[in-house]
């Protein structure tokens, strides 16, 4: 990289690839989906979602490589290295609940689980659609709608993950318990950084429009 690409930002750069992320934990999303309304398939899901955390994984060393490269930037530097880091949390969480639903042989998902499974789906097609519209500054209220949206949802998440926990402790089997307590806390982590993307993504949105 020679000295003027060195000092101009590299704006087309660093939106394709945060909006590349996002890409990638929307398809993961949908995996996700799909595992939860048929399960009896769920290895093949599983095994997807796991190469595209591999994928959001990639995204993230080639924004860091970008970063320090790069002296001025579109948005804020820290900005930027925030969201890419969340977004791959989401990502990452996903992939961790359904690696533990194969590792603990979980024969079924109970309805609660498959609530939340939809809650995160929708925070996460929202985030996409407010990640793609940054780079355009005349979308400030409509990506602020989207962010408020996530965070209204994640709320829901909670509600249903605390009558989740609550329910399972009514069960006799103790294995069992401990295995989707760990599941939905993964989930329920994973609508937690959907609301971290929406605070960040509205945080870029006021400070630069």
């Amino acid at each position: 990289m020679g000295f003027k690409e060195w000092i101009i930002p590299q704006e087309k750069h660093f939106f394709d690839l945060i909006s590349a992320q996002s890409d990638v934990i929307l398809k993961g999303a949908k995996e996700l989906s799909e595992l939860a309304k048929d399960y009896k398939n769920a290895d093949i899901r599983i095994k997807r979602i796991e190469d595209i955390e591999n994928e959001g994984d990639t995204l993230v060393h080639q924004v860091v490589d970008l970063l320090n490269k790069t002296f001025v930037t579109p948005i804020d530097h820290d900005d930027i290295s925030d969201l890419m880091s969340r977004l791959d949390d989401i990502i990452d969480y996903i992939d961790a609940a359904t690696t533990r639903m194969k590792i603990y042989e979980i024969k079924e998902l109970p309805p609660n689980m498959i609530q939340l499974i939809d809650i995160l789906s929708k925070q996460v097609v929202e985030i996409h659609s407010a990640v793609h519209a940054i780079s355009n500054r005349k979308n400030r209220e409509q990506i602020l709608a989207k962010c408020v949206e996530v965070n209204r949802l994640e709320n829901m998440a909670d509600d249903i993950t605390h009558e989740a926990l609550a329910g399972l402790f009514k069960l006799d089997d103790i294995k069992l318990i401990m295995k989707l307590k760990e599941v939905y806390e993964h989930l329920e982590t994973a609508t937690d950084r959907c609301e971290d993307v929406a605070d960040i993504v509205k945080d870029i949105v006021i400070k630069n429009s």
